[in-house]
């Protein structure tokens, strides 16, 4: 018998319960549409997060305090109060750091602003004008603070787009009066709609001088992060072991085993973010590999039925000719066919999943969210599902194979 014989023969056995057919690949169909929505979604998430980081520009350096976190336990660490004024002072001198063009000390956090009988609660970024220019934001009306209210300590703040309607309406914000944390601060500037940008929601934002920020609204005397901008990429290891020097001599470290602070270039942070979300991928993507094993099973099980519902069937072929070879073959293509067929169910579903998950995500909450079809999940979660279907229905092959054809005509 010709192998397109058998096809046909195998097409006819799943055709005669196409119910049971169903359900049969049904686990399959799950396992591959969540392994090809895991995917897609991850590689979706990490595009964003990439593109977020590299909006900054890549001769940005961030300086943070604590250890560099490696690990969960590590990420406690990077909440201290090891960056100073005079770390800031040491870090502007050119003889320290040669190549650096410029540097803005950050501080920042959650606090509830008012204006009347409105309250909203946007994120507070303590910050120099040099803000602007890093994240290429100007206001659209009024003007950014200068250095001189800087270092006057002045209640001045520039508000995202979102918290001058959640605060004002239709109502002009310039030269009004908003509280924060019990403190009047005058709006001077309301930036235009912007989104995200690196890690910051301009349009959520209320971006203060640094001094007033540290002296009136969060009470500390340490920064949480140095931004740092360089005359030239190629500077860039350079730039990172000068601050790393400077900024131990600061705090009296010999050993860089005991560095209280770290340096991260935008290279460092994207090869993290990448390590992460891969890792969180695969996690996820194992987790919704179960599911196939489970339709594995499935299948093996409904197989094995089906051989003992089709024994006089198998009899029937055995008597007429059918080597023990050839009805091992139908039932194997049988498992194949269906798992095969779960594969590409479960691909077109994954793939309109993940698709309506990016239309969701970039129109109504509003990330740049692109939809990424993971070719290398598809072509493995078919493969996959194939060999699922030839491992699991061989058992239940080879049995149909060994039934002896008077037996089986006699099986009521």
């Amino acid at each position: 018998m010709n192998i397109k014989h058998q096809f046909k023969t195998a097409f006819s056995g799943i055709k005669t319960n196409k119910g049971r057919a169903v359900l049969t690949i049904l686990g399959i169909v799950i396992g591959i549409t969540a392994i090809i929505l895991v995917m897609a979604l991850g590689q979706g998430a990490q595009n964003l997060i990439l593109g977020q980081i590299q909006s900054i520009g890549s001769k940005t350096i961030v300086v943070a305090p604590g250890r560099h976190p490696k690990g969960p336990a590590d990420i406690i660490a990077t909440f201290t109060d090891s960056l100073k004024a005079r770390d800031l002072e040491i870090l502007e001198r050119k003889e320290n750091v040669p190549h650096l063009f410029g540097i803005m000390p950050i501080v920042f956090g959650a606090q509830t602003a008012a204006y009347g009988n409105e309250t909203y609660r946007p994120t507070i970024f303590g910050a120099t004008d040099f803000f602007a220019k890093i994240y290429d934001i100007y206001p659209n009306k009024g003007r950014l603070f200068t250095n001189e209210e800087v270092k006057g300590y002045s209640s001045v703040v520039v508000i995202g787009k979102k918290v001058k309607e959640e605060l004002f309406g239709n109502e002009e914000a310039i030269g009004k009066n908003i509280r924060i944390k019990g403190k009047s601060f005058k709006v001077i500037g309301v930036f235009p709609a912007k989104g995200q940008v690196s890690f910051l929601n301009i349009d959520e934002v209320a971006i203060v001088p640094y001094t007033t920020a540290q002296q009136y609204i969060f009470g500390i005397k340490y920064f949480h992060r140095f931004i740092v901008e360089i005359d030239e990429e190629k500077n860039i290891p350079q730039t990172i072991d000068d601050i790393e020097i400077a900024l131990r001599n600061s705090h009296g470290i010999t050993d860089p085993e005991k560095d209280d602070f770290f340096v991260e270039s935008q290279a460092d942070a994207v090869e993290m973010v990448k390590t992460v979300t891969d890792i969180l991928t695969l996690f996820l993507t194992a987790i919704a590999a179960i599911s196939l094993l489970v339709g594995g099973v499935g299948i093996m099980n409904i197989m094995l039925v089906s051989v003992t519902e089709r024994t006089r069937e198998i009899g029937l072929r055995k008597a007429i000719g059918a080597s023990g070879n050839e009805i091992m073959l139908q039932f194997l293509l049988e498992a194949v066919i269906l798992t095969f067929s779960g594969g590409i169910l479960g691909i077109i579903f994954g793939a309109s999943l993940s698709f309506l998950a990016a239309i969701i995500l970039s129109t109504f909450v509003g990330l740049s969210w692109s939809f990424v079809f993971p070719f290398s999940a598809a072509i493995l979660g078919l493969a996959v599902a194939t060999l699922v279907g030839l491992i699991f229905g061989l058992y239940p092959a080879r049995k149909a194979s060994l039934k002896s054809p008077i037996e089986a005509l006699r099986y009521e």
